[in-house]
């Protein structure tokens, strides 16, 4: 095991900038995750970490080597990719042998690997089987298998679970969540799900066009965002935004209605100023604001229901079961203590 150390790394392909001097620090034997929208340099970044793109300015270091110049097979990393590549003509055995048989290990040696391997991951009924045998959750864990035998110092995942339908990426995701905890190899994981983000991660990397927006454990980004792209990309749904001007008794006016401010409110002498509240923390509350019901969704355990406040879009999720229809009124309340606030023009959490 190592620790990964990406120190101002840029990547440009003539004039196009697509990572702009990213720095992270992953400790050894940590999960970390890559997580934003298409685009945002996340693949990239893993793959120049891999060896399998150049690094235009900056430095990569995989425990105390710098690895900028390094082959892909020699930094002692094993990647799991989003399609599976598995070899189709080889059985499930052998595909996970293949990277030991390459570096012509004793045949005893690899016979143990994949054994403990197939056990770690409840393959060992499969051995014998072709991937075209095999269901794509077998398949992936065929794949993180291929990984574990070659025993890496950094275990690299690029969007594994995107192939998978939703039943099966949440096995996965505590499947592959649960292999870390048995092997504590550092783990460098991207995707676009902020929900794999959440549940996965001792820390996200959240990124946006090329650059770091935020870094933090998954509940810090959630409860303490400092910008309004970590506040509306961490947490499914949303948070509101809701567009706010000064009250005349203090409180804040969003639209027709006055939203309710706690003590610790910053002084907002800008009317550019953006009112956040996570769908959960809107109650129902007889004495409330009117909401304007637009759309009802039974969830089973919750109710999530959008509409209207003020004149402005809103989400709310209920734990209750509640009997609302589209077109009726509901009285709701903020939690007050629960607000954030932000600069509609630059973005950032006013504090």
């Amino acid at each position: 095991m190592a620790s990964v150390h990406i120190n101002n790394v840029a990547k440009a392909y003539g004039a196009a900038k697509i990572l702009h001097e990213v720095a992270v620090e992953i400790e050894d034997g940590e999960f970390v995750v890559l997580v934003g929208p298409s685009g945002c340099g996340k693949s990239t970044l893993l793959r120049m970490i891999a060896g399998l793109e150049s690094v235009t300015g900056g430095e990569i270091r995989i425990g105390d080597r710098v690895v900028n110049d390094v082959l892909p097979k020699d930094r002692d990393i094993a990647m799991v990719f989003q399609s599976y590549a598995l070899y189709p003509h080889m059985t499930v055995a052998e595909n996970m042998a293949f990277s030991l048989m390459l570096k012509r290990a004793d045949k005893r040696e690899i016979a143990a690997k994949v054994e403990r391997a197939a056990e770690i991951l409840s393959l060992k009924p499969l051995l014998d089987r072709f991937p075209r045998q095999l269901s794509g959750g077998q398949r992936q864990r065929v794949a993180m298998g291929r990984a574990i035998v070659r025993d890496p110092q950094v275990f690299l995942f690029d969007e594994p679970l995107s192939n998978l339908d939703a039943k099966l990426r949440v096995t996965m995701r505590g499947e592959i969540r649960a292999l870390h905890q048995r092997l504590r190899t550092t783990t460098v994981y991207v995707t676009h799900d902020q929900i794999e983000a959440m549940t996965m991660a001792d820390k996200i990397v959240v990124m946006r066009d090329g650059r770091v927006e935020q870094i933090g454990a998954p509940l810090d980004l959630y409860d303490d965002p400092d910008n309004m792209f970590v506040a509306g990309f961490i947490g499914s749904p949303s948070m509101n935004f809701l567009e706010v001007t000064t009250a005349p008794d203090g409180g804040l006016s969003a639209g027709t209605v006055t939203l309710p401010i706690s003590v610790g409110t910053p002084a907002l002498t800008s009317r550019n100023v953006l009112y956040g509240i996570r769908p959960e923390h809107i109650e129902i509350d007889e004495s409330g604001l009117p909401l304007d019901v637009i759309v009802v969704e039974p969830m089973g355990s919750e109710t999530q229901v959008a509409g209207k406040l003020g004149g402005q879009d809103v989400v709310c999720v209920f734990k209750d079961r509640i009997k609302a229809r589209p077109g009726e009124i509901l009285k709701v309340r903020p939690q007050a203590d629960k607000a954030l606030f932000f600069d509609k023009g630059t973005g950032k959490r006013l504090r």
